[in-house]
């Protein structure tokens, strides 16, 4: 989404909205668990939920975006950068509620992965296209996208049921929808080991006993639905086209479009403001 041309406004719209919310959602945490707000909606099935909303959201947008990337494995890197710069201030100014493999930390290891798998199949599809041109005379020009090299409908249906497996990885389980799989202690640790030791399965999924995070997301399940995200940009293209994604609200697609910094400055303005209020 570089350049004004391609930009999806309707995409921008939906990310400004989600971010309003999340904003809004960790303005009440900041008022029930810094302010001691007494807040017992908050923590409810509801404000669940609500949480749920934020994440999915963003996450299926990041997916869908890969395709306007032009140079994903950077942006990863950037992203994944910020979510340590995140970590790091919040050991520093709120060690009661750090911050370890928050959604900047996922989003930008997905991007890192989705964009070498992506990267290696085009080449790999480039170096065949190359071969038929040289024997033919020309390039048959296919469509190198990862997304549109099958139907793009069995790649969003197989990232979903993935994610539905690995959803309560980080309790111990699988689901395999009519019952569960218990997964092996030993993934997670044993209790009372620090809780940042085999620190890597935290991050995969296997949570590690006595880890805590205030916001935790871990390799899986959310790089299915950040797959599901990318396969649905095909799939949405092929059946609807893309009349539907330039509704342009100025002020939410503003903000969706600046998401990355609103997101890094905005828990420390709520926290500012709630220590005033």
């Amino acid at each position: 989404m570089q350049t004004r041309k391609k930009r999806l406004e309707t995409i921008d719209t939906i990310r400004g909205i989600t971010l309003i919310s999340m904003i809004l959602y960790h303005f009440c945490w900041d008022l029930k668990y810094i302010k001691g707000l007494n807040m017992p909606w908050y923590g409810t099935f509801g404000s669940y939920l609500w949480q749920q909303s934020i994440c999915w959201s963003f996450i299926l947008i990041s997916g869908f975006c890969m395709h306007f990337a032009r140079k994903p494995i950077r942006n990863g890197v950037l992203v994944f950068l910020c979510g340590i710069i995140i970590t790091c201030v919040t050991v520093l100014v709120l060690p009661d509620a750090p911050v370890y493999f928050g959604v900047l930390t996922f989003l930008g290891s997905a991007m890192i992965l989705l964009g070498a798998v992506i990267s290696l199949y085009n080449k790999i599809n480039s170096t065949g296209n190359a071969g038929l041109s040289g024997i033919n005379g020309k390039s048959n020009g296919p469509d190198l996208s990862v997304a549109n090299s099958k139907d793009p409908l069995w790649g969003l249906f197989i990232s979903v049921v993935l994610f539905a497996i690995t959803k309560p990885i980080n309790r111990g389980f699988l689901n395999l929808f009519v019952s569960n799989i218990a997964l092996p202690d030993t993934l997670y640790g044993q209790v009372g080991q620090d809780v940042l030791h085999n620190s890597y399965l935290t991050y995969l999924g296997f949570m590690q006993n006595g880890f805590y995070s205030s916001d935790y997301f871990s390799l899986m399940p959310w790089i299915f639905l950040f797959i599901a995200g990318y396969f649905l940009h095909s799939v949405i293209k092929k059946k609807f086209g893309f009349g539907i994604f330039h509704i342009n609200i100025k002020p939410l697609s503003w903000i969706g479009r600046h998401s990355l910094i609103i997101y890094m400055l905005h828990q420390p303005v709520l926290y500012g403001i709630t220590m005033i209020l």
